[in-house]
């Protein structure tokens, strides 16, 4: 009998214990593709000074911008404004406006899916970089 409620305890526990690791071990890798956003957005924006136009493609910015995943394995999305035809690629909040007006640089977060409009399903776990570099979080908090 004891030992019975020994494990149902330790069950009990498990039960609460685990769900709150993961979402803390989420955190950490929000937090690190924040982090690793505002480095990869200060990369363009040097090579923007040095240049005076922004880069078609992170391959052109210091360091590994261009290879470099994010926590959940896969590449930083950028996509240069200036240069675009239109506006059909461009992230959009809720009232479908332009997130930003030089450049879109992002994750598509835990479940590597994405969608233009930020309020789209599959576009709230992304970790985007809007009003240009004055936010960098997730868009579900944007």
């Amino acid at each position: 009998m004891e030992l019975s409620l020994t494990v149902a305890i330790i069950a009990v526990l498990a039960m609460i214990a685990i769900p709150k690791y993961q979402d803390y071990r989420e955190g950490i890798k929000v937090q690190k593709a924040i982090t690793d956003i505002a480095e990869i957005s200060a990369f363009i924006k040097q090579y923007e000074t040095e240049t005076r136009e922004f880069p078609d493609s992170l391959s052109q910015v210091g360091g590994d911008s261009g290879t470099r995943l994010d926590p959940w394995g896969n590449l930083y999305q950028y996509y240069n404004i200036q240069t675009a035809k239109g506006k059909g690629m461009l992230r959009k909040d809720k009232s479908l406006n332009p997130i930003n007006s030089d450049f879109d640089l992002y994750s598509m977060g835990k479940d590597g899916k994405t969608s233009t409009a930020l309020t789209a399903n599959n576009s709230h776990d992304d970790v985007i970089r809007a009003r240009d570099g004055q936010f960098i979080g997730l868009a579900s908090d944007f």
